[in-house]
């Protein structure tokens, strides 16, 4: 069987590994992966240095082809099979997807239809969820469309962040994956169409997402809710596509500083001083206890992280502003 893997971040690599390991022909020093697409190297911190993806780094430990722009295949002459997606983050054109002659399979972090798009672990996070799973689909043209092959659910944990529960969702899906690759392709498996009314939505979150108005922290502290609504603009519900809005209780709160780690991480803005200005405030850590919201780790703009008691002990006047 010969495969071409699309991913990028280091959280898909067991799925990559998997397929290395069960399908590369026994005997052979040769991978059943003939190619990977990942997206090219990006500058990064404050001197602009190129870095490569982790999945364009394992791909290179192992002497697998590596390409940057999937329409590259067109013209690469390559023979596959099949193409294996998980967070490439790009869309495939069509032409890419009829390249292979059983298409490409898409692993989407999320119980589909429900949180399509770009955030789907943090969205079930952030939205109170105490179930989410990972569903594996053919891709087609749109937005995590495609028939679904086979989907699986996890308990979402009390402790669970994006990054923990993304690595458990992608690491259980190289599994399941590899039981279904040979039935799929011996047609062995009927694919089941999504169910259009019930599909939500999410976008790619930026830092701004983060914020965390300052009343709504500081009635949770207290085991309040403020009495707006809040909006989690990364989530679209409805035929409309609407914000999702809840409420700014203190096991929201919660949800949403565990969506946010590691990255970007939720803030909202205090006065440290009375006679000085606002500065942002970044939630590293909290927890609840009974009904009331615990900050555990904190950072002032410009300084290093601090347990919140150290914090209040360095700004006995802050006030959430």
């Amino acid at each position: 069987m010969k495969i071409v893997f699309f991913g990028t971040p280091e959280y898909v690599q067991p799925v990559a590994e998997m397929l290395h390991k069960t399908f590369s022909p026994s005997g052979e020093n040769k991978s059943s992966i003939v190619a990977v697409v990942t997206q090219k190297p990006k500058p990064v911190g404050r001197k602009k240095i190129l870095s490569h993806s982790p999945i364009d780094k394992w791909a290179h430990n192992k002497d697998i082809l590596i390409i940057n722009e999937s329409h590259e295949l067109l013209d690469s002459g390559l023979e596959a099979d099949i193409g294996i997606l998980a967070s490439f983050g790009e869309i495939i054109s069509k032409d890419v997807l009829n390249y292979f002659p059983h298409g490409i399979l898409n692993i989407h972090p999320s119980l589909l239809p429900k949180y399509r798009g770009a955030s789907p672990v943090r969205a079930a996070i952030a939205a109170g969820e105490t179930e989410t799973g990972a569903t594996i689909i053919k891709l087609d043209e749109e937005l995590d469309h495609g028939k679904i092959i086979s989907q699986f659910n996890i308990e979402i944990e009390k402790g669970d962040t994006t990054k923990t529960l993304r690595e458990k969702l992608f690491t259980q899906s190289a599994e399941v994956l590899r039981a279904l690759i040979k039935p799929y392709i011996a047609g062995k498996i009927t694919l089941k169409t999504q169910n259009e009314k019930e599909a939500t939505f999410t976008t790619l979150v930026t830092k701004k997402e983060g914020f965390i108005k300052p009343k709504y922290i500081e009635c949770a502290i207290e085991g309040k809710i403020f009495k707006d609504k809040w909006d989690i603009s990364f989530i679209k519900v409805g035929p409309k596509r609407d914000i999702l809005k809840i409420s700014s209780s203190p096991e929201n709160i919660d949800c949403f500083v565990r969506a946010m780690d590691p990255w970007p991480t939720a803030w909202t803005t205090v006065k440290p001083y009375p006679k000085k200005g606002l500065k942002k405030l970044k939630i590293l850590k909290a927890h609840l206890s009974g009904k009331k919201l615990v900050l555990d780790e904190v950072q002032l703009e410009g300084k290093n992280p601090v347990s919140w008691k150290q914090f209040r002990e360095g700004y006995p006047t802050v006030m959430f502003l």
